[in-house]
């Protein structure tokens, strides 16, 4: 079935939950039919973060084409977030209302929590797929993600970068301060910078709503720094490599999660090339939910076309609520359905059976804290290497 488109807190319960998928057009409907169950999914699809959205989209469209055939169903209803608070709480308004059994989403940390709270208030399981920021588990009960928090990220590529370039000693930093992500992000860097015992030579504040860096590269750059660090999003972060380069840094440049979507190469262009990511998602991974997104994935694209970090985050999403849903249908009793249970009492069986789960997805093994933060054991750190066109690229896994 086509989808529908459509303070933090301390947690007392288990917490964590579910989620959904993805996209098509506007509307809503209530009705849950036999086994038939409403997933809502808010997801950025415009503004400044609709790049990681539309990653997100597709990982979820791929999700259901893989498990539209099997029971039990989802029905999805997807509502553009946009990219900011406004816009995730009305598109999260119009999903509680269409009292769905899960919701996957938003984007942002910011619009997290800002929305997140809302879900949980309503006892309805929502799991961030690219919410990243600390905190995001502990806004309450019901809240989960899949996708790994900064903590874990944000030094590996940054140990990658000094592992590759060990006379690095001056480090500068760059970060969007009105993203709580962004903050979030580089308040990680920032320690593990001092922890190794380099010398940070400049902090810069830019904006998600920045076009035009060169006052503050040029700064920057007389620093004379050795390696650049950004937190940012894929607009402002793909112009601030672009405009490091033109305007003379030759050095190593470390970016984080923000820019991890093929989605950079046409911002940044030729200048997105030695761009140093760490990624949750390895396309090599074999195991068959890998190799069920990459054929998926593939077609009508190139036969070795690898799906960004985040459309593989946003499919394990689905497949984890998925897989939770069939293993809460398993333990119910003979005659009984999902969907004939009262739906609160579903959404509550459902947190309690995911979060008690072990999921093999794309990202690899997956489990989740009694708190709902993702247990993931496996990260790489990619480097971006351009193609000639200088407007295509790939992500290449370092050793």
């Amino acid at each position: 079935m086509a989808p529908v488109v459509s303070p933090r807190r301390r947690r007392t319960l288990p917490l964590a939950l579910a989620l959904l998928a993805l996209g098509g057009s506007l509307a809503s409907c209530s009705r849950q039919r036999g086994d038939q169950l409403r997933l809502g999914a808010g997801i950025a699809l415009t503004g400044n973060a609709g790049l990681l959205g539309q990653d997100a989209r597709t990982g979820l469209d791929l999700a259901r084409q893989q498990f539209a055939k099997q029971a039990p169903g989802l029905e999805l209803q997807l509502e553009d977030t946009g990219s900011d608070e406004a816009g995730a709480t009305v598109a999260f308004r119009r999903l509680i209302n269409a009292k769905p059994v899960a919701i996957l989403g938003p984007s942002l940390s910011q619009q997290g929590f800002a929305v997140m709270p809302m879900a949980d208030r309503a006892g309805i399981p929502v799991i961030g797929v690219s919410t990243t920021a600390e905190g995001i588990p502990q806004i309450g009960p019901f809240v989960a993600r899949v996708a790994s928090p900064v903590t874990v990220v944000a030094p590996r590529s940054l140990a990658k970068a000094v592992q590759l370039n060990p006379g690095i000693r001056r480090v500068a930093v760059f970060f969007a301060q009105d993203d709580v992500f962004c903050t979030s992000e580089t308040r990680i860097f920032q320690r593990a910078i001092r922890s190794k015992g380099l010398e940070l030579v400049a902090v810069q504040r830019t904006s998600v709503h920045d076009t035009d860096f060169q006052i503050p590269i040029t700064n920057v750059l007389r620093s004379r720094p050795q390696l650049v660090v950004i937190s940012a999003l894929v607009s402002d972060g793909g112009n601030l490599v672009r405009q490091l380069r033109e305007l003379g840094y030759t050095g190593p440049i470390v970016a984080g999660n923000g820019l991890n979507t093929p989605n950079i190469y046409p911002v940044c262009q030729r200048h997105c090339d030695g761009l140093m990511i760490t990624q949750a998602y390895n396309p090599s991974l074999a195991n068959a939910s890998n190799r069920n997104l990459l054929a998926l994935f593939r077609r009508g694209r190139a036969a070795d076309a690898v799906p960004p970090q985040v459309t593989a985050q946003a499919y394990s999403a689905y497949q984890v609520v998925h897989e939770a849903l069939a293993n809460l249908k398993g333990s119910l009793p003979k005659g009984t359905t999902l969907s004939s249970l009262p739906l609160q009492e579903l959404r509550q069986r459902l947190l309690k059976t995911l979060l008690a789960g072990t999921y093999q997805t794309p990202l690899g093994e997956l489990r989740f804290s009694p708190e709902g933060e993702v247990l993931q054991r496996d990260f790489s750190v990619a480097r971006v290497s351009m193609a000639a066109d200088g407007r295509s690229g790939r992500f290449v896994l370092l050793p």
